[in-house]
């Protein structure tokens, strides 16, 4: 019997078998804080809330891309990346002060890069540190920002921390805070759906846009933001993905995957985002605009008569 069960095994590990279980990395951007929050939030107990919620989900160490000007302006959020820390979590670069690239040119992009480094080269006392994340994903104006970019990062011995998986999570955080002012319970329930719903949609978007570039699944790098909402949902959101079939990876694990060669090695031609290599293709699934219903949340009606 032990041959044959080893040949099942085999042919369920191979493209004739059964599929394997999808992977998944989970990483969170704009640590030490992302505001608004409800009046009143103990920032640093967020903190606790969500390194316990990865660490009784058993996800892994999850990469935490800091600003760390965030820290410096504001001290009383600081401890926060210390718990973070202490919890056994990684912590990488996503700009000292999130600066726009479009904005404000390769030189200062450069340059908060760098401001950013001697935080993370302390707090990582050795392990890997030299995973960037672009502020608002933006790469480049044009084909010779993005490949200078790319340059400096190669020379600095940078990995990019791609995002193949996202459902603008931190859309929630400021209807969130309207809804707790106005006491809002139903609304607030309405937002927990949504927010599960979007997360579902970006998995079905995602793993259609891959099998349409690669014809198959690839492991995924999940963009999740430190906000209120996103604390409070957490819990329930990893237990959604496993129930989705997903296994947790790390970071490192899934941009070992070929399909994010030119992020793991930025001196290499880049490639544009999954999303946009999938756009026009056929079976690809487009996730539905959160966007305005949120927007219009727990807004304040104007008085009659006014404009």
């Amino acid at each position: 019997m032990r041959p044959i069960l080893a040949l099942a095994a085999a042919f369920a590990a191979t493209p004739g078998g059964a599929s394997p279980a999808p992977s998944i990395a989970i990483t969170m951007d704009d640590l030490p804080a992302l505001s608004p929050w409800p009046e009143g939030t103990d920032r640093v107990a967020l903190a606790r809330q969500i390194t316990e919620a990865l660490a009784a989900a058993h996800v892994g160490p999850v990469y935490g891309f800091v600003n760390h000007a965030v820290a410096e302006r504001d001290p009383a959020v600081a401890p926060f990346l210390d718990i973070w820390r202490r919890a056994g979590l990684p912590v990488a670069n996503h700009g000292w002060s999130h600066a726009d690239l479009h904005t404000v040119g390769r030189a200062a992009f450069i340059d908060d890069i760098a401001r950013n480094e001697p935080y993370l080269a302390a707090a990582m006392k050795g392990e890997d540190w030299r995973w960037f994340r672009y502020p608002f994903l933006r790469e480049g104006v044009d084909d010779a920002q993005r490949l200078a970019v790319r340059a400096e990062l190669a020379r600095r011995g940078y990995k990019i921390a791609a995002v193949t998986m996202s459902f603008e999570d931190y859309l929630w955080n400021p209807p969130y805070a309207r809804c707790v002012a106005a006491g809002d319970k139903a609304a607030v329930a309405e937002l927990e759906r949504s927010y599960l719903a979007a997360a579902r949609d970006a998995v079905r978007a995602s793993r259609s846009q891959a099998r349409a570039v690669y014809g198959r699944d690839i492991p995924y790098v999940l963009l999740i933001h430190v906000g209120a909402f996103t604390t409070r949902m957490l819990p329930r959101l990893l237990a959604q993905y496993r129930e989705e079939g997903f296994r947790f990876v790390t970071l490192p694990k899934a941009e070992s995957d070929p399909a994010y060669a030119a992020d793991r090695d930025p001196a290499l031609p880049p490639v544009n985002s999954l999303s946009r290599r999938a756009a026009g293709k056929d079976g690809v699934y487009r996730s539905p605009d959160y966007g305005p219903a949120l927007a219009a949340t727990c807004q304040t009606p104007a008085p009659a008569g006014s404009r």
